[in-house]
């Protein structure tokens, strides 16, 4: 064999090598891919599943007022499901669900998908949501379907700031100082005790 073959087959080799100690890498139960995980909160139940579930707080650390719960709905299944309610264990904080539009419920239709949190989209409002939940935890929320049943997971609580500022409560606390706008009063400003009236020197002159 000359020198460049036996160089060639040296090459081939190598890479062979390499591709099996690759491979060996990212087999079994162990494998390090295995272990990559989304940074949003996401869980699927039977036909449901939850996606991008947040609770987001009051922009400011002090701010009182509601929180909300900012998630995306999905329906497999071949029959509609409603969100009866959500609940955050360990807190005794109440979530009022209320739909895009109308006075229904939450409604999820076959094969389609819900948004809760936003403008124009259905809500779920913590009252008193400062007490309820703390920044940067994460907290624990159940999403009650009318059909499959509980579906729980870890949600990260993030203030209301950046990204999340348009999915976070609609009522937000205002500055310290404001005050409602002045308006006019109806009222004639009085004359100054002592000091007759334009009215009243007219009359004098006369």
């Amino acid at each position: 064999m000359s020198r460049s073959l036996r160089r060639g087959a040296l090459a081939a080799t190598a890479i062979v090598i390499s591709i099996a100690s690759l491979s060996a890498c990212g087999a079994g139960n162990d494998a390090q891919t295995l272990g990559v995980r989304p940074d949003n909160a996401a869980v699927t139940v039977e036909d449901v599943k939850v996606q991008n579930a947040l609770v987001i707080t009051q922009p400011g650390l002090t701010a009182a007022g509601p929180a909300v719960v900012s998630a995306t709905v999905f329906n497999n299944g071949s029959a509609q499901q409603t969100i009866d309610a959500i609940t955050l264990p360990g807190s005794a904080a109440t979530v009022t669900l209320k739909a895009a539009e109308g006075a229904g419920p939450i409604t999820i239709p076959a094969g389609g998908s819900v948004v809760i949190g936003g403008e124009g989209n259905a809500s779920a409002v913590i009252e008193n949501g400062r007490e309820a939940v703390k920044d940067g935890a994460a907290q624990r929320v159940v999403f009650k379907l009318s059909q499959t049943g509980d579906v729980s997971l870890n949600a990260f609580v993030v203030p209301a700031k950046g990204y999340f500022e348009g999915y976070g409560p609609s009522e937000l606390p205002k500055p310290p100082g404001a005050t409602p706008d002045a308006t006019p009063s109806d009222t004639p400003a009085e004359t100054p005790s002592g000091e007759p009236s334009g009215d009243a020197e007219h009359a004098a002159g006369h």
